[in-house]
């Protein structure tokens, strides 16, 4: 069990999923995973072999969703690659992308090393700046192999930043792998990521930080209304800077309720079949979403019908499908419903102006608010409503919210095995803050170039799913092990090698001498010497005496 991949995979894993919930449609073709290393000669043997009974089944696949990710200037900065000219071809990225409440389940048979078969992770907080994602910390996961019985939970508190203020954000991570089964161990990986509240953006940092006075060719404005408001507060609907508020007051997007997300990788039943096919889901549960909190102005929106992205791959293009519960969603002031967002009206754009004095004069004063969706407080009657705004709203933008977004595709492949992968993504809710040519035409010659098509997304409950599936299904069994014949050490493998050079005598010499001689040591020292016997010198005989 690890609880935390090593650093050299969370990079790549944090960007993959960043770039998973920055695409709409199914961008890539594979699932990341770390290169097979190849031998420097064809002739070579491979790296390594396995060892023991080896899974029959493959299945890959994966399943993320981002409760929330805000974009700003999007698609706006080239991607950056090492070949050169490649990056020309490739969607640009944002100048600045940060998700919230980031889950992925992913399930990967071919990987080469072991720990990414299953990988669980549930991530608070995802950065990327220009296409780059640095390690997020907080991160929750859980790998396999080695197989997991029990998941991981933990908490995580994220940081001030004058851009979001998150709640307590919880997550759960789970898993699974078997040494013989592979992924048939009914759920591969399940991760979910809670977070207690999120306020999103009260200032918008790509608009120039020009106040209203000094915009070009300024119209008169209302009676009441105070031009020095800044422009990156949209004239003061905004707070304009500073920790965004926890309870969401002052910011463009909230949410005071828990939202939730979770992502599963499974195997399912495969009808008439005893093999199974690779599903993907992705759930989000979300209350109420406030646009505008705290401003005579303030929306509710109510998610009537939770959103739900299933896809299924039975290595059939035929009998594969993807599955979506689009999301209703409410648009409320009050208890007076005032749009509808379903699969009908997947989309209605809210303009933001300045009011004018055609305004005041027919409704008096005007509270220092500009006018959202033909909506105005005044300081008197309190809020009113005009339905004819020519000549008396001055457009600054667009809030533009829409849903679904269902984005699907499907592919035969070959490698690395013969088999259908399908994908989908969806997201639940787009806030969109668009400019119009009338705000172009008010700013300063250099910033009016640079003004791009969307100045902000605020994107909630983004949802992706990849499955890819053997043609008929995964196999649940394991190889049997080769086991050697009687006698011999293994089949195929010669009892002697060939005799090439006297090289293959010098050994077994060296050793054979070193034993005689230290057989000759021994002998020597175990072996009495005899004792020679002292020599008997006789006397010579004396003369005899005459």
């Amino acid at each position: 069990m690890r609880r935390s991949l090593p650093r050299t995979l969370a990079l790549p894993v944090t960007a993959a999923l960043l770039m998973l919930s920055a695409t709409p449609a199914m961008a890539d073709t594979t699932i990341p995973t770390t290169p097979i290393p190849q031998p420097v000669n064809p002739g070579q043997p491979p790296m390594s072999a396995p060892q023991g009974p080896q899974p029959l089944g493959h299945a890959v696949g994966d399943a993320a969703a981002a409760l929330g990710v805000v974009r700003l200037l999007p698609n706006t900065v080239d991607t950056s690659t090492i070949l050169p000219g490649f990056g020309e071809t490739l969607p640009k990225q944002s100048v600045l992308e940060a998700g919230m409440g980031l889950s992925s389940a992913q399930a990967n048979s071919e990987s080469y090393l072991s720990y990414e078969r299953a990988i669980a992770q549930s991530s608070p907080l995802g950065l990327a700046v220009a296409g780059n994602a640095p390690q997020a910390p907080g991160s929750l996961v859980q790998t396999a192999l080695p197989d997991n019985e029990k998941g991981l939970t933990g908490g995580f508190n994220a940081p001030q930043n004058p851009l979001l203020n998150v709640g307590l954000l919880n997550g759960n991570v789970h898993a699974r792998w078997s040494d013989t089964l592979g992924p048939c161990v009914g759920t591969i990986a399940d991760a979910s990521t809670s977070i207690a509240s999120l306020s999103l953006l009260n200032v918008i940092p790509s608009l120039p930080n020009l106040p209203l006075s000094g915009l070009n060719g300024l119209p008169q404005l209302a009676q009441g209304f105070d031009a020095t408001k800044g422009l990156q507060s949209l004239g003061g609907l905004l707070t304009g800077g500073g920790q965004t508020a926890a309870d969401g007051s002052g910011s463009l997007l909230s949410l005071p309720n828990t939202l939730s997300s979770r992502s599963v990788m499974q195997l399912v039943d495969l009808p008439n079949s005893k093999n199974k096919a690779v599903q993907s889901v992705s759930t989000l549960q979300a209350a109420d979403i406030e646009i505008l909190k705290g401003t005579p102005l303030e929306l509710s929106l109510k998610v009537v019908s939770q959103p739900t992205l299933k896809v299924t791959s039975t290595g059939d293009k035929a009998t594969s499908k993807v599955e979506y519960t689009a999301p209703v969603i409410t648009i409320q002031r009050g208890d007076q419903v005032l749009y509808t967002l379903d699969a009908t009206h997947p989309t209605k754009d809210i303009p933001i102006g300045l009011p004018l004095e055609g305004l005041s004069q027919q409704f008096g004063p005007i509270q220092n608010l500009p006018v959202v969706g033909g909506l105005f407080a005044t300081l008197n009657d309190g809020v009113k409503q005009v339905t004819d705004t020519t000549g008396k709203v001055l457009d600054l933008g667009v809030l533009r919210l829409s849903i679904g977004e269902l984005d699907q595709k499907g592919q035969q492949l070959d490698t690395p095995f013969a088999g259908f992968q399908l994908g989908a993504s969806a997201r639940m809710l787009d806030l969109q803050v668009l400019p119009t040519s009338g705000l172009k035409n008010l700013l300063p010659a250099g910033s009016a170039d640079s003004l791009p098509s969307s100045l902000a997304q605020l994107s909630l409950g983004e949802q992706i799913g990849r499955v890819y599936t053997p043609t008929g299904g995964v196999v649940c069994g394991s190889t049997n092990p080769v086991t050697p014949p009687p006698g011999n050490a293994a089949p195929g493998v010669p009892q002697k090698l060939a005799y090439t050079a006297g090289a293959y005598s010098a050994v077994p010499l060296f050793w054979t001498g070193t034993a005689m001689l230290l057989l000759g040591v021994i002998l020597v020292a175990a072996i009495p010497g005899r004792r020679r016997k002292p020599a008997i010198v006789k006397p010579s005989p004396r003369p005899r005496s005459e």
